[in-house]
């Protein structure tokens, strides 16, 4: 059976992006150790406030663009309605035009929207992995399972991991490991350890003997007086977050832990209830009168009522570090959008329209001047032309000989200035001689 190695991303961008949140995790994690409470579940709600507030001015950008995208929908369903029914290439230049105009005179862009969802999509992705990995990307964590994995490898290199019998361990090692053969078997017993569950834990830890190992002078793992580093780790208020809600729930109503059950239960509920919230408070993309956009706007709509239902469902069987991630998220975000909410609605959006308005005018005239200097340079030089046209015309064929001559002279001496063109005839006559002569 093969191990699937959990190691740090190194996808173009997004292993980049990965890297530079997992140091924010790593330093959040530092910090909450040094004042005593080294737990996951606290981390990920700070990191996850922390990255939001970073990416606070690309929300606040963003929503800046819809509003200026609704005060220019009158307008634009104007040249909607102009153009409608029209095709011809001429039709579609102008209209075209009367758009670029448009969104020129408002300051924004048409794929305003399109960079920013591109900027934070990889973001987003780093997120879930860092959130995924922990001890990939926190130090602490890492060194805790990396003396774990040592003892196991100097038993049986990993045999009990691989043939236990237990179809929750090997499903686990399927899904989370790489090949030993790969060279690094360290890391791939440690990103398997830490999916585990803390029943399955409890089993690897039972045939390897590791309940007396220590990190840092404490117990790594948990025995019946003394909690372990690893569940002072994953535990938070009560709930297990190495465990899957669904697991947490089956293994607390075996034993009657009915606050165990209500609080795996809420994860599930607080995640949809939580997006569905952040979602009803973002601001809505305008249509512009146009059937597609509407079409567009109308599924979005439905995705975003199934998208709430469906993370609710991924949660009962995700660990529930990534169900308390999605809450806190949305939460964060939720909060985050009121401000931002407030923030826009104070903001004086006809006083930006009169600025990039101004703005625009002033492109427009450079872009004019500049157009005018073109046009009287070509005029220049085509009466520079007409008037040695003028001049040749006036003189006699003797004259103009002598004149050809002189030319003909002043080209073959090769005097001519550098990098005109005079100066390149010369070098293609002479490089032309030199191959004839061969």
């Amino acid at each position: 059976m093969d191990f699937i190695l959990l190691t740090k991303d190194s996808t173009f961008i997004i292993g980049q992006v990965a890297w530079l949140l997992g140091q924010i995790m790593n330093g959040i994690f530092y910090v909450i150790d040094f004042i005593g409470i080294p737990n996951i579940g606290l981390a990920i709600i700070l990191f996850t406030i922390v990255v939001n507030l970073l990416m606070m001015p690309l929300n606040i950008r963003q929503q800046k663009f819809s509003k200026l995208s609704a005060k220019i929908n009158p307008e634009m369903q104007l040249i909607e309605k102009k153009y409608k029914g029209k095709s011809d290439q001429q039709s579609l230049m102008a209209k075209n035009m009367e758009i670029q105009e448009l969104y020129a005179k408002y300051g924004i862009s048409p794929r305003g929207s399109c960079i920013q969802l591109l900027i934070q999509f990889p973001i987003l992705l780093a997120l879930y992995r860092v959130i995924n990995s922990m001890p990939d990307y926190v130090t602490q964590i890492r060194d805790t399972f990396k003396i774990l994995a040592t003892a196991i490898i100097d038993k049986d290199g990993g045999g009990f991991l691989q043939n236990s019998g237990i179809e929750s361990i090997a499903n686990t090692v399927s899904m989370y490991g790489r090949a030993m053969t790969d060279g690094d078997l360290t890391n791939g017993i440690i990103d398997v350890l830490n999916k585990l569950s803390s029943s399955d834990l409890l089993e690897v830890a039972k045939n390897y003997d590791l309940t007396n190992l220590e990190y840092q002078g404490r117990l790594i793992l948990s025995n019946d007086t003394t909690r372990g580093l690893i569940d002072t780790y994953n535990n938070f208020l009560g709930l297990n977050m190495a465990d899957s809600p669904g697991t947490l729930i089956r293994n607390a109503w075996a034993v009657g832990a009915w606050g165990i059950v209500i609080g795996a239960v809420l994860i599930p509920i607080l995640s949809a209830v939580t997006q569905w919230i952040n979602v009803k408070l973002m601001p809505q993309q305008p249509t512009n009168g146009n059937d597609k956009a509407s079409s567009m706007a109308a599924s979005m709509k439905t995705m975003n009522m199934v998208m709430p239902l469906i993370s609710a469902w991924f949660c009962f069987s995700f660990p529930a570090g990534m169900g308390l991630y999605w809450v806190a998220g949305s939460v964060v975000r939720s909060i985050q959008q009121i401000v931002i909410n407030k923030h826009i609605d104070k903001m004086d959006f006809n006083d930006i329209i009169a600025q990039n308005s101004e703005k625009s005018a002033k492109k427009l005239e450079k872009l004019k001047a500049s157009q005018e200097r073109m046009n009287a340079y070509a005029s220049m030089n085509t009466k520079k032309v007409q008037n040695k046209a003028n001049i040749m015309s006036g003189m006699s064929e003797q004259e103009k000989e002598e004149a050809m001559n002189k030319a003909t002279e002043y080209y073959n001496s090769g005097n001519a200035k550098p990098g005109s063109m005079m100066a390149k005839a010369n070098m293609v006559r002479q490089y032309n001689e030199k191959n004839n002569k061969k």
